[in-house]
């Protein structure tokens, strides 16, 4: 399926249907890049805003992520990885004056991990990335 023209409709388990294209206008109408990657940490998808945000846009698809930062990033990427194998959902990985952006795990309907994507918001003035647990959340 080509994730950049969506047209496909996918019925679910209570008999509702996914409007894939739906889905997909919905992903490309954020303001933020949004990627997901799955555990191998392969970029399985990017919104339209991602693909415009990042220098090799959408030729990133199905490459690593970890190919795409430095040794540093790498580690905490992986670290974070781990943490979601072990139960955690969220982790604050970058924290400035400008944006704070996080790591989540996204699961299947069994709960089993099927990777991660980046998530941003502005800023909260006087928290910094060492006061902030990642407590897991209940849905």
């Amino acid at each position: 399926m080509n994730p950049h023209k969506v047209t496909e409709r996918t019925p679910m388990a209570n008999d509702k249907t996914i409007d894939y294209a739906l889905l997909h206008a919905f992903m490309d109408s954020l303001k933020d890049p949004f990627l997901f990657v799955d555990t191998n940490h392969i970029i399985r998808y990017m919104n339209k805003t991602a693909r415009n945000h990042f220098k090799d846009g959408a030729n990133l698809l199905n490459r690593s992520l970890l190919d795409c930062h430095n040794e540093h990033s790498r580690k905490i990427i992986i670290e974070n990885l781990e943490a979601f194998k072990n139960g955690e959902d969220e982790r604050l990985i970058h924290n400035t004056e400008k944006k704070r952006l996080f790591m989540r795990a996204v699961r299947d309907a069994d709960g089993q991990l099927i990777g991660y994507y980046e998530r941003y918001e502005p800023p909260q003035p006087g928290i910094r990335l060492g006061n902030i647990s990642a407590a897991k959340t209940e849905d």
